[in-house]
């Protein structure tokens, strides 16, 4: 199995910034990537960003390009999501995923392991 953890949320004014982690472990050998996703309430499960752990294939949305960035931390089996330039239309709920197919999709359907979230609450 793998575990997710979410940290790094937060209320924040718009225009901030906010890097959140998401801390990998267990057997992530069974596992090729991981996505981030967000929720806001009464709304369906967005895809963000997705990095692959060799960190050959990255996928940014078109509602955050340019203003959110994700990376792989060195050293750790951690993925951070750099938020900039932050808009009141981000907040959600944040929760990071890993899936054991290949590649990075889109499809929350297509995720195997789920962190519990981080919440982002942006503030006009």
């Amino acid at each position: 199995q793998v575990q997710l953890q979410e940290t790094g949320g937060g209320l924040v004014q718009a225009g901030d910034s906010l890097s959140l982690s998401c801390a990998a472990s267990g057997r992530l050998d069974l596992t090729y990537g991981v996505g981030w996703f967000r929720q806001a309430p009464g709304q369906e499960s967005q895809f963000v960003a997705g990095i692959t752990w060799d960190e050959r294939e990255t996928r940014i949305s078109d509602p955050v390009r340019g203003r959110f960035t994700i990376s792989r931390e060195i050293g750790k089996n951690a993925v951070s999501l750099h938020l900039n330039d932050l808009k009141p239309e981000d907040t959600a709920l944040y929760r990071c995923a890993a899936r054991t197919g290949r590649g990075i999709t889109t499809s929350p359907l297509n995720y195997d392991y789920w962190g519990r979230g981080t919440q982002v609450t942006v503030s006009s």
